[in-house]
């Protein structure tokens, strides 16, 4: 995979600590604490995108549904939205 890079501008105290977070947890260098701090950031930006969807479906159904239909349409539902994920 091809891969650009990019130019950042950091205060020397918040590059202290990204300096130490590298070392202290094991990174190999900054570029890989920041691409996995972007990845981590992407993901929980995903889920809160999924689970406000999910919130504002949340009753809006009139139908009575029994239980076992229910689950279904739960898993369906979290099927859906795990493909956005991938």
């Amino acid at each position: 995979m091809a891969t650009n890079m990019i130019t950042l501008k950091l205060e020397n105290k918040f590059l202290e600590e990204v300096d130490s977070i590298v070392i202290n947890e094991g990174y190999q260098n900054r570029t890989e604490f920041i691409r996995n701090a972007l990845r981590e950031k992407i993901e929980e930006l995903k889920i809160r995108k999924a689970m406000l969807k999910l919130a504002s479906l949340k009753g809006s159904s009139t139908k009575k549904i029994t239980e076992e239909n229910y689950k279904k349409a739960r898993s369906k539902a979290f099927d859906k939205i795990s493909k956005n994920f991938i």
